[in-house]
């Protein structure tokens, strides 16, 4: 089984899309197999590119997420992927409200799978400057090698 992972922030146009971004980037690198998308435990951004700030963040970063596009997690998220990562404890709660009975999928905190950093919510750069971005991608840079070195040795 080919791993899958769903990065889950709030309305999925900043953190989540870089963090698909910064996965799809490192898996290309190692030449693994993975499928990689992101979504929002809210739906008012549904359709939109990501925040310009991510995707210049992305780009200086040598990653283009220009042609993602938000959407809302669906009940379906807990079966198709194998791996739901929410950026945060409000959204891992709520991925865990919203989780159908049947659900396969593993659930974790993104920071989780940085070693020395679990438990550590990634912060939500929304309301701030490009530093803000750039620390954001930092975090799931990070995140994005640990999780990438782990799916490759088959330890998910």
């Amino acid at each position: 089984m080919i791993p899958s992972v769903l990065f889950v922030c709030l309305g999925n146009i900043c953190r989540s899309p870089l963090a698909e971004g910064a996965l799809r980037a490192e898996a290309a690198r190692l030449g693994l197999e993975l499928v990689v998308d992101s979504a929002g435990t809210g739906d008012w951004h549904a359709g939109e590119p990501p925040d310009e700030r991510a995707q210049r963040t992305a780009l200086r970063n040598g990653v283009d997420i220009s042609g993602l596009r938000a959407r809302q997690v669906r009940r379906e998220d807990f079966r198709r992927f194998t791996h739901l990562v929410a950026l945060d404890h409000d959204n891992l709660a709520n991925l865990r409200r919203l989780a159908p009975s049947d659900a396969t999928a593993e659930l974790s905190l993104l920071l989780d799978h940085v070693p020395g950093r679990e438990g550590q919510a990634v912060a939500d750069p929304w309301f701030g400057d490009e530093a803000g971005f750039d620390a954001t991608w930092a975090d799931v840079s990070a995140a994005a090698r640990a999780m990438a070195a782990s799916l490759r040795q088959g330890r998910g």
